[in-house]
């Protein structure tokens, strides 16, 4: 079995491998938790829609709230999706106001074999949670993970790059900070 072994690819997975850790020990250096997308989105929603996430990570449905403008004092659950696929991992906490998602472009669901999936945001969506719910009970569809939502929610629900929501309207200097994370 030995012989099948790429040894020199192994070596480079291994040497990108530290270079990898190295560069998320910095991360969580600077946002005091391990690098992970659930955690760096958090942070990176927390500091540019000035959101004061929960002490605990593992705070029960919501991860912090608005600090300030029309939502303040709101829940939120914060999502950044690596591969947006039209789904929304929705939970059922009666504490939850937003659903806020940072997400990569659009994808088409199916196989992760031979793709990448780049730390990007390419738009950023405000769904109200409880319109959400009673929508997708309408609808018939299940909630929790993985949750379908349609084509025209995420429209709706669409804050950036285009798009202005009355309650969260994307100022310019949010959209220069969530510009140096676009594809």
């Amino acid at each position: 079995m030995l012989s099948t072994v790429d040894v020199g690819a192994i070596r480079r997975v291994a040497e990108l491998v530290a270079r990898r850790n190295a560069i998320d020990a910095a991360i969580a250096q600077i946002i005091g938790r391990p690098v992970a997308s659930g955690h760096l989105g958090e942070w990176l929603a927390a500091a540019i829609f000035d959101i004061a996430l929960e002490e605990s990570a593992s705070a029960r449905g919501i991860d912090g709230r608005f600090r300030s403008g029309a939502l303040q004092g709101r829940t939120v659950n914060i999502k950044w999706y690596l591969a947006h696929q039209g789904l929304l991992d929705m939970n059922e906490s009666a504490a939850l106001d937003y659903y806020l998602v940072l997400a990569a472009p659009l994808s088409a669901a199916g196989s992760s074999r031979g793709i990448s999936r780049p730390w990007c945001i390419d738009s950023v969506y405000l769904f109200d949670a409880r319109q959400l719910r009673a929508e997708q009970e309408v609808r018939g569809v299940k909630r929790g993970i993985a949750s379908s939502v349609t084509k025209n929610q995420w429209g709706a629900a669409r804050i950036y790059p285009s798009a202005s929501h009355p309650l969260l309207p994307v100022t310019a200097s949010q959209s220069a900070l969530l510009t140096l994370f676009q594809s």
